[in-house]
């Protein structure tokens, strides 16, 4: 299996705290790897290192086999790795469309998988009704529709989502799950980053646990279920 995202060995520190320790994951390509983990575990700090947002003071991270340790966010961007972060963070004085607009980008090479603004209304049709109205006033759902559409109107290869159901109704987080399953089925490489562990164990081809900033457990999706022991012990779930 290739990877399309790639963290080998990284250790990854806030100030003198020692918050991933020698983590190892692949992300395969048109594969959905699920990252699970109690709070504080270091899931969004992965996606940081990923993303160039927090330099790794050791290890590699690659994006269909490039180097891009030491490159800033906006390179690992260009690789075509988009972000779509925890708390939506939509510009909220820009419209729906601007939203869009500021993260267009055309994809490197092959038009295979072309997100403009209208596919991603096409998507999302509620976008399409309100692209005209301040992101402020949307509803969280509406934010989260237009966090994901952002992201995909930069054409990215790997998408990450930190989590997207934070915060939303059960029947918003269905939608999001709807969402998220078409994106794979479109071939898509994905890291879900969620507290959600049925919704991580029903869309995920590959699991990754970590507890304490370490990986606890790396396999198929199939390999495991929300009644295991490790899933129990690790994430508090019975």
């Amino acid at each position: 299996m290739s990877s399309a995202l790639g963290l080998i060995e990284i250790d990854a520190y806030y100030g003198d705290s020692h918050v991933l320790q020698a983590v190892s994951l692949a992300a395969g390509e048109g594969r959905l790897l699920g990252l699970i983990g109690r709070n504080g575990a270091g899931k969004t700090t992965a996606m940081n290192v990923a993303t160039g947002l927090l330099p790794a003071r050791n290890g590699r991270v690659e994006v269909f086999g490039a180097d891009v340790t030491r490159l800033p966010p906006e390179r690992i961007s260009a690789h075509g790795v988009a972000l779509v972060p925890q708390g939506r963070r939509v510009f909220r004085s820009l419209t729906v469309r601007e939203n869009l607009s500021v993260a267009a980008r055309a994809p490197k090479g092959s038009d295979k998988g072309f997100w403009t603004i209208d596919t991603v209304f096409g998507m999302f049709p509620r976008l399409k009704e309100r692209r005209n109205q301040l992101a402020s006033l949307l509803s969280g759902g509406e934010q989260q529709m237009l966090a994901i559409g952002r992201a995909l109107v930069s054409n990215p290869r790997v998408l990450l989502l930190d989590e997207p159901s934070e915060g939303l109704a059960p029947q918003i987080v269905a939608e999001v799950g709807r969402t998220i399953a078409r994106l794979k089925g479109e071939g898509l490489s994905i890291v879900l980053v969620e507290q959600n562990i049925k919704l991580t164990l029903e869309l995920a081809d590959d699991i990754v646990i970590l507890n304490s900033g370490s990986v606890v457990f790396a396999g198929t999706g199939d390999q495991i279920t929300i009644n295991d022991a490790i899933v129990a012990h690790h994430l508090g779930v019975h």
